[in-house]
């Protein structure tokens, strides 16, 4: 069991082994206690259950003792596992809100002239994603550590509300797996043609088609939905593609060059296979889910099964706390 009792002695009288008039008139008739009293005694005895190895009673004092709830080491352990694992996501909330500041004050986004479209800034997801874990694991950790049952239940309904979550978009995914496809192509197109105007775009894009080696959503002609690549725009980039698009950037030295996609567009596919990747982005995505299929259900299990960890280890701190509470 992992309760434990404490005793506290609570003296009554009429349990001491003898009085004085017993003690100084050896011929008067030693009497049990009164109805009353032995009624009363019973009573106390049946609400000290167990107190100690002689059922409550001291063995010297002859009284009984009250039994008082105390944390097991048990307890303490759940109790700090909780805090330093709050703890360690609460730094990386606020890593990850910080990161996201960094992002928004680097690119003045909180100038009066690109306020209006900061609801549409990337970095905003970081600042949010990393405001709401610093709240979060925060409540937890004050919670754990001081013992608080508000913030403890407030932390664990949160918790319980994005199981609740991740399920339903694990459901809503499975069963919008057609349309998911679409879905990503229009946001494909969406950032290759805010490429040369948005960073953060240009830093997805990049980084997707470098890991993927692939050009474009479908394939390489896609880029002409940009006005910089477009083959009747003006300037040494038109009918190009970007350098992530190249088979061989750094062209077999230590510089990259930026201008190794320029008139990508206007080969055709077997000379431009020696150039530039020709696979389009979308196929590249859908043949590394297929690849990886294993680790992400395996990541998707443990972070659920962390989150319900953290449920059962919190709904027994709770259960300690309010037996503490009652006997103290």
């Amino acid at each position: 069991m992992w309760r434990h009792l404490v005793v506290k002695r609570i003296p009554f009288p009429w349990l001491r082994k003898g009085n004085t008039q017993d003690e100084s008139s050896p011929l008067i008739p030693k009497a049990g206690p009164a109805k009353e009293d032995a009624g009363e005694l019973d009573k106390v005895t049946t609400e000290f259950h167990q107190a100690g190895p002689n059922n409550g009673k001291d063995s010297n004092s002859g009284v009984f003792a009250r039994p008082l709830y105390r944390y097991s080491l048990m307890d303490y352990f759940l109790k700090y596992l909780l805090f330093l694992c709050n703890l360690v996501f609460t730094v990386l909330g606020l890593l990850v809100l910080g990161l996201g500041m960094w992002g928004l004050i680097t690119k003045e986004s909180f100038a009066q002239e690109k306020i209006g479209s900061i609801g549409t800034d990337p970095m905003l997801i970081l600042v949010t994603l990393g405001l709401l874990l610093t709240m979060l694991c925060f409540s937890g950790c004050v919670g754990a550590l001081r013992e608080n049952s508000t913030l403890l239940k407030l932390f664990s309904v949160t918790v319980l509300v994005l199981i609740a979550a991740q399920a339903l978009a694990a459901i809503m995914a499975y069963s919008l797996q057609d349309q998911i496809g679409s879905y990503l192509r229009s946001g494909m197109l969406a950032a290759m043609v805010g490429y040369q105007d948005d960073l953060d775009l240009r830093f997805i894009v990049d980084e997707i088609q470098s890991y993927l080696q692939c050009c474009g959503a479908d394939d390489y002609r896609d880029w002409e939905i940009n006005i910089y690549y477009n083959c009747s725009a003006p300037g040494v980039l038109a009918c190009g593609v970007p350098a992530t698009c190249c088979v061989d950037p750094l062209e077999n030295g230590t510089v990259w060059n930026s201008q190794c996609g320029v008139g990508a567009q206007t080969l055709d596919e077997f000379t431009a296979q020696s150039v530039i990747f020709l696979g389009g982005c979308l196929g590249g995505i859908s043949r590394w889910v297929e690849q990886h299929n294993g680790l992400i259900g395996t990541i998707g299990i443990v972070v659920v099964g962390v989150q319900i960890l953290t449920l059962l280890i919190t709904a027994r701190l709770l259960e300690s706390i309010h037996w503490h509470k009652v006997y103290i």
